[in-house]
């Protein structure tokens, strides 16, 4: 079903791709060689570029001769081939629009990889298939005049891994509580409206496009909390589907479902979700060839079981991996994939019961699993071992299936770092995620694999004690999506840079976060004063950090308000079902999480982090509270005790945000009054909600302790 929907006033912000971040190659004499629906994506972005900027274009085909061109993009053989010269076409037009492969062709993983040349100034760019040479586009348009200067240049660009993957928890009804996007911050869906597909998706064209100029190639459409009316985007309105579907395939992405466990019984009829029943797993035969006729490009299903209500195989005493393995085998005839979520825990725990930790869960249910997955099947685990916290270890589910698909989950739209209307950039986060190497203890770079290499299947043979020397399967990389039909895509515009560095992080892990927000910059302030980026810099490059000195301490997590997650409540999730997080009293805080007095988690780590983890001699600083219960007056290795760090830390996180907002305000009145004003709204309600968390943290464990603010500041 689809239905009109009121739109913003003001047409999308542009994010990352403005007009003038097309100049270079707009300026230029361009041709496009090669056929396919991509190729024709990739003429349409030219053709309009060099009418807007003076240059010329022209279409080409295949053959003898070489183009006088400033640039040339160019289907060619596999990057390893001889390459074969191009000729205009006799009297060639642009074919704007070109849907040569029709309008559900599959893409089915092809090669993404590209080929970058630069002679004299003159760039050729070559790809073996149509959507490699739409990422060698975005390539030039990262680097904009850069592209044409400098040596002589031979580059090869290829992905780390094939998926690279955003989930939206988008809801076609507006869920009462939730809303319409489930722990969204940036307005409602830019799919649907109010129990409806919009009937205009050219917001979603745009979001497209931006999505693959950072190289997103999938995209699943739905809330993983798949509710009766989003569960018929599987059948009944299927046809809404296909809409969206040929939207996002002429910028090579894959469209993905969410689907619940138990739609055979919700929409079959069935009696049964049971994954060893027969006739469920006919029903899914059917549903998937269902889908696969009408979106032949499909990429498969997204599924939460088990988990936080969600109806899964333990209802009928079967494994996980049982319910994996008949939606792989349906899904399989039409190369499809199964996202299978590893958020698996009991969310109707007893808090007076120590011994029970939800941070367990996900490595209990899915180790012993390892090996009994199909190989279509991804389990996607969270990158820590509870919710997308601010500060967690690494969840150890990645280091112990080694022979099984594993994506690593990040979390794009800020639940638990400001819900977009703080400015936290994430990629320093993600990156130190990405780098981190299990098998070898902090600081040093022995050359084991890092969860980058774990998640890709790129990395070296690890030695591991328990399982000897294994290469990981390729998996790929997921999260959850940031936008919504607000203004700006993102709520905050600065949120706008987290998006952007989550894809070039998959398309590349160890690029730099602090690079990727000069590229972000450039693009987004095209021609602005210089000061404009290094105030984004002042701003941004240190803000995850100052979100964590003035919520949360020392690894602890959470002490959010329960329900929409907002702001400070310090014992808001400490006596509920859902987990206890702190365990603070009149002596100290923490939950003790070691093998030889607390709940075992650290021995799910292998050696040295188990030992590292294990050890409160050892354990990291930043993690301390997270592994140890200690006394207010434990000594960290800052030389700091616990309850001073706390003081200190929510007093200096304020005095930051302070600073960030001094910094931007000097540049503010250089850049478009509109994102001005938004971005001035949100720093107000930052710095209103930051001294919120300071003195309600402070003020809590200043009378629990007892101990006074060695430097006399102001606590309540």
């Amino acid at each position: 079903m689809t239905g009109a929907s009121p739109r913003s006033t003001h047409a999308p912000h542009p994010a990352w791709l403005p007009d003038d971040a097309f100049a270079a190659i707009g300026r230029r004499r361009v041709v496009v060689a090669g056929d396919g629906a991509l190729a024709g994506t990739v003429a349409e972005e030219v053709a309009a570029a060099t009418a807007r900027f003076g240059g010329a274009f022209s279409r080409l085909e295949v053959g003898d001769g070489v183009a006088d061109a400033e640039l040339v993009l160019t289907l060619a053989p596999p990057l390893d081939e001889p390459i074969e010269t191009i000729r205009i076409a006799a009297g060639s037009t642009p074919s704007a629009g070109s849907t040569d492969e029709g309008p559900a062709t599959r893409h089915d993983d092809a090669d993404e990889s590209f080929r970058f040349t630069r002679e004299a100034g003159s760039v050729v760019v070559q790809a073996p298939t149509d959507i490699g040479l739409l990422r060698g586009l975005f390539h030039l348009v990262r680097l904009g005049e850069a592209a044409f200067e400098g040596p002589d240049a031979d580059e090869t660009h290829a992905p780390a891994t094939d998926l690279r993957m955003l989930d939206h928890w988008d809801n076609v009804d507006a869920h009462p509580t939730m809303g319409q996007v489930e722990r969204g911050y940036s307005g409602g869906s830019i799919f649907y409206d109010n129990g409806f597909v919009r009937a205009d998706l050219s917001r979603v064209e745009r979001y497209a496009r931006l999505l693959a100029a950072v190289g997103i190639n999938r995209v699943a459409i739905n809330n993983v909390n798949v509710n009766e009316h989003e569960a018929r985007l599987l059948t009944d309105d299927l046809g809404d589907v296909v809409r969206i579907a040929a939207v996002f395939r002429r910028w090579g992405i894959r469209v993905h479902l969410s689907v619940s466990f138990a739609s055979p019984i919700a929409l079959g009829g069935l009696t049964t979700s049971d994954p060893l029943d027969r006739d469920v797993a006919h029903w899914w035969v059917r549903a998937a060839a269902r889908v696969w006729d009408a979106i032949p490009d499909f990429g498969g299903f997204v599924v939460k079981a088990d988990s936080e209500g969600q109806p899964g195989p333990f209802a009928y005493g079967r494994t996980h991996a049982d319910g994996a393995n008949m939606l792989a085998a349906a899904v399989e005839p039409h190369e499809g994939l199964i996202h299978w979520r590893a958020f698996v825990y009991d969310h109707r725990q007893d808090w007076r019961d120590r011994t029970t930790d939800r941070a367990r869960a996900a490595y209990d249910h899915f180790h012993p699993l390892d090996g009994a997955f199909s190989g279509n099947v991804i389990v996607q685990v969270k990158y820590g071992p509870l919710d997308f916290q601010v500060r967690e270890p690494v969840s150890p589910v990645l280091a112990a299936m080694p022979q099984t698909r594993i994506a690593l989950e990040l979390q794009v739209t800020q639940e638990y770092s400001g819900q977009q209307r703080h400015a936290v950039y994430l990629g320093p986060q993600w990156s130190q995620i990405l780098g981190f190497r299990f098998w070898e203890a902090a600081g040093r770079d022995g050359g084991s694999p890092t969860v980058a290499d774990l998640a890709t299947g790129r990395g070296k043979a690890a030695e591991d004690p328990g399982t000897g020397t294994w290469r990981k399967p390729a998996g790929g990389f997921a999260a959850v999506s940031n936008v919504g039909d607000d203004e700006f895509w993102t709520g905050h515009p600065f949120a706008q840079a987290n998006l952007y560095a989550y894809g070039r992080l998959c398309w590349d892990p160890t690029l730099d976060p602090g690079a990727l927000l000069d590229e972000w910059v450039s693009l987004t302030f095209p021609g602005e004063a210089d000061a404009v980026g290094q105030a984004v810099h002042a701003v941004l490059d240190r803000s995850w950090e100052t979100y964590e000195q003035y919520t949360a301490p020392l690894g602890v997590g959470f002490m959010v308000r329960p329900g929409h997650h907002y702001g400070p409540d310090v014992d808001g999730y400490e006596y509920t079902p859902w987990g206890t997080y702190h365990f603070a009293d009149r002596d100290g805080i923490g939950v003790d999480r070691t093998v030889r007095t607390g709940t075992g988690y650290a021995g799910q780590y292998p050696s040295p982090w188990r030992e590292t983890y294990e050890s409160l001699s050892t354990c990291p600083d930043e993690l301390l509270l997270f592994f140890h219960h200690v006394p207010y007056t434990h000594v960290l290795h800052s030389g700091k005790t616990v309850i001073q760090h706390i003081y200190d830390t929510h007093f200096e996180g304020v005095a930051r945000v302070e600073r960030m907002i001094g910094a931007w305000s000097a540049v503010s009145t250089l850049v478009d009054p509109r994102f001005s004003e938004r971005v001035a709204e949100r720093f107000a309600e930052q710095l209103r909600s930051a001294t919120e968390w300071r003195d309600q943290l402070n003020t809590y464990f200043f009378r629990k302790s007892g101990i006074a603010d060695e430097r006399g500041r102001s606590i309540y």
